[in-house]
């Protein structure tokens, strides 16, 4: 884990970084060719692949998986108007990429919006991020609850039913309250996405298409849930309630820089640099990498690895007096007192 910054230093961070916000039309237009035209390529090589061997077919779609990570990154910046300096472009790119990736641009927009504004606030969770719950919480909670949050972060099910239902069912929806905009913008996404799936099914066959783009989407949508849980969940994260809660250490601390190999680095688009995103938003992802290099107190944040994330598969409740992640049974292991206190709530 990465040294805690200096609180006064912290407030600097997002003057220091705000060179790096301004969008590069070239370096975006570049991206997008160099994302899109190679995801189209693969798609039709892994189809053609099942002539020959459905284990080339999958090796491609694993290909395929990682591009459409990336597209997703595309995506969204373009939720954050940080990928075009244009906000008519950023929306058309990603209602377009949003489509790709079964994402409704303006319904996922205002979510993940609320994400930034609120994440590690324990006070202001469940919009936009992963079910965590406190230890006091838990011990406190009725069955039923405690089977549903043990369900949710099962591995299996995060990792694997998890994507399956974002991707069929949950932003499929308009919400209660959503404006027009919004509302509008789900049923284009929704129509789209129905014409493209019925040409494909018509054209190719509705099992060589399910042959092809069902083991990419999930591949795609287990990377993308894992990038997200990895990033927030790390020992020695930051939480607190809403009158300690404080934006920069939120980003700093609650968000990790998790150091990838280049390649791996190309295709998550350098969201590894988590902790920079956190902390100023507008940054595109192609601009990331330099902003942490160059900023010296970005250097001595949380930082994991491939090998070091596996271990967040084990945390699953935060402990508010320790301050860090812990798991079930640690619970056993604390003293009766508080336990006992914690049990009085329920």
């Amino acid at each position: 884990m990465g040294e805690k910054v200096d609180k006064q230093k912290q407030k600097m961070l997002r003057k220091q970084v705000a060179p790096y916000e301004k969008a590069d039309t070239r370096k975006s237009v570049i991206q997008t060719i160099n994302t899109l035209v190679p995801f189209f390529v693969i798609w039709i090589l892994a189809y053609q692949s099942l002539s020959v061997s459905y284990f080339l077919t999958l090796g491609l779609a694993v290909v395929g998986a990682g591009l459409l990570t990336r597209m997703f990154i595309i995506f969204h910046d373009c939720c954050h108007h940080s990928f075009f300096k244009n906000r008519k472009a950023n929306k058309i790119l990603g209602t377009i990429t949003g489509i790709l990736t079964l994402f409704p641009y303006h319904q996922w927009q205002h979510d993940h919006s609320i994400h930034h504004a609120t994440s590690s606030n324990l006070d202001k969770r469940g919009t936009g991020d992963i079910w965590v719950l406190t230890v006091d919480e838990y011990v406190s909670a009725s069955l039923f609850t405690k089977i549903r949050y043990r369900l949710y972060r099962n591995p299996f099910v995060m990792f694997g039913l998890g994507p399956t239902y974002v991707f069929l069912f949950k932003n499929r929806f308009n919400k209660k309250g959503a404006k027009r905009e919004e509302r509008i913008n789900l049923y284009i996404t929704n129509i789209a996405i129905a014409v493209i799936v019925t040409i494909l099914c018509l054209t190719i066959g509705w099992q060589a298409f399910l042959l092809v783009q069902g083991p990419l989407f999930l591949v795609a949508g287990s990377i993308g849930v894992w990038l997200f849980y990895v990033q927030h969940t790390f020992e020695d994260s930051y939480f607190e309630p809403n009158d300690k809660w404080d934006y920069v250490l939120a980003a700093v601390e609650g968000s990790s820089f998790y150091k990838l190999p280049k390649v791996l680095q190309w295709f998550t688009g350098n969201i590894g640099f988590h902790h920079v995103h956190h902390l100023s938003p507008r940054v595109p992802n192609y601009n990331l990498e330099d902003a942490h290099n160059n900023t010296e107190e970005l250097q001595h944040v949380p930082t994991i690895t491939l090998r070091t994330s596996l271990s967040s598969l084990k945390f699953r409740l935060w402990d508010e007096e320790q301050k860090k992640f812990v798991r079930y049974k640690d619970i056993k292991a604390m003293p009766d007192m508080k336990r006992a206190l914690a049990q009085t709530k329920s």
